[in-house]
């Protein structure tokens, strides 16, 4: 007779399959052209959910996925994702944004607005047409608005991967793609700032911006005379406290993560270090992350209407990106093929799209259809950036190293 096992070996099982069944399907499956490691992780979450094997092998899901599992998982993610948006805040270059910023301003406020109202539109669309897609605290502004924010969304991150893999994240091109979503990375934890706002606790969210300024600038005082060594373990303090404190005053714990990432310069660390524990955190802790997000996947109003708003989304999305920066490409005169590139790198969604939609979640402004939708739009369009933007910017690069060379 086998015995029973306890929450300990449960819990590690599933640590054996969150680990194990992305790394062999990327692997062996030689997907890293066009499905990185970390969008096989996401694809997988979703696999692993209710929606697709729990609801064919019940059984194994109510084994492995039990409510403490399912809490202690959870925990390892929201300390993963908190980290990961610090890192992003921390990436952050505004300073070169400023000094570029009639480019900066023009390119990223198009970027911006087009997916924003476009996306818009979608999820004005998606209100129209059934219910079972707005949350139960969301007046519907906030959702139109949170769903228009989720399509503009570029994940700096995976942007950055992805420059890495082209070879032009330290030239000229990728320093201009980094800025212009810095500068949107800004505006838009800030229109999600807005919709979270909870009105009957106004009071507590205006306390905590004012004071989270006073505390900013007494850290950042404080980091000038620290060592780095001591400047990593204050700045996870910092972390744990802005996470805190943003979620009390009933924002969100990422918010407070972003914001406390912001307000450090990130020439205060070496940048090797801080590119290795993005690359630790994304290995170690943030697979975790992804197979809560896959946990919370939903098809109760079924997979033909679900995957409808996916496509509709997709397409407000990614239309909405390539049509702005086109403009700021005539605008700004670019050369050919520019724009494209560009707009197809600015695209990229995956890990911030994720996070911020789960946010929506958490806060009930969205449903888990709307969740689900929204998630298999951010993969759909991450998983194009690569195929479509790898040949064009290889041509790209050719003719600027024409153009740098002597005659």
């Amino acid at each position: 007779m086998v015995p029973e096992q306890n929450v300990v070996e449960v819990f590690l099982i599933a640590m054996m399959i969150i680990f194990a069944v992305p790394y062999l399907i990327w692997r062996l499956g030689r997907t890293e052209y066009y499905a990185p490691l970390v969008v096989v992780q996401i694809v997988t979450g979703i696999v692993l959910g209710p929606g697709i094997l729990g609801a064919a092998f019940p059984d194994y899901y109510q084994h492995v996925f039990t409510p403490q599992v399912t809490q202690s998982l959870n925990g390892i993610a929201w300390w993963a994702v908190m980290l990961f948006v610090w890192i992003a805040g921390i990436e952050l270059d505004l300073a070169q944004a400023w000094k570029n910023r009639r480019e900066s301003g023009i390119t990223a406020g198009l970027a911006l607005a087009m997916p924003l109202l476009f996306g818009s539109a979608a999820a004005t669309v998606l209100l129209l047409w059934r219910d079972g897609w707005v949350g139960s605290n969301a007046m519907n502004w906030q959702f139109v608005l949170g769903v228009g924010m989720a399509c503009t969304v570029t994940a700096l991150p995976i942007l950055i991967l992805f420059m890495e893999k082209l070879g032009i994240l330290r030239q000229e091109l990728g320093q201009r793609v980094l800025r212009y979503a810095s500068v949107d990375d800004i505006a838009i934890w800030a229109v999600l700032a807005l919709i979270l706002m909870d009105w009957t606790r106004v009071g507590r969210q205006a306390g905590f911006l004012a004071a989270f300024g006073f505390a900013a600038w007494l850290f950042r005082r404080l980091m000038h005379v620290l060592a780095e060594r001591d400047r990593w373990y204050v700045g996870l303090i910092w972390l744990a406290t802005c996470g805190f404190a943003a979620d009390w005053a009933g924002l969100h714990f990422m918010v407070g993560a972003f914001l406390a990432g912001a307000v450090i310069d990130n020439h205060w660390f070496d940048r090797a270090r801080m590119d290795q524990l993005r690359h630790h955190v994304l290995l170690v802790v943030m697979p975790v992350f992804f197979l809560s997000t896959g946990l919370r996947t939903n098809w109760t109003l079924g997979g033909g209407p679900v995957i409808g708003a996916a496509t509709l989304l997709f397409v407000a999305s990614v239309s909405g990106k390539l049509i702005g920066v086109r403009v700021a490409g005539r605008i700004l005169g670019w050369a050919r093929n520019e724009a494209s590139v560009i707009g197809w790198l600015l695209q990229t969604k995956a890990l911030i799209m994720i996070i911020f939609v789960n946010i929506l979640l958490d806060k009930q402004i969205i449903t888990s259809a709307t969740f689900t939708a929204l998630l298999l739009m951010a993969i759909a369009s991450t998983m194009l950036t690569i195929p479509i933007v790898g040949p064009s910017a290889a041509r790209l690069h050719e003719r600027a190293s024409r153009l740098r060379s002597p005659p």
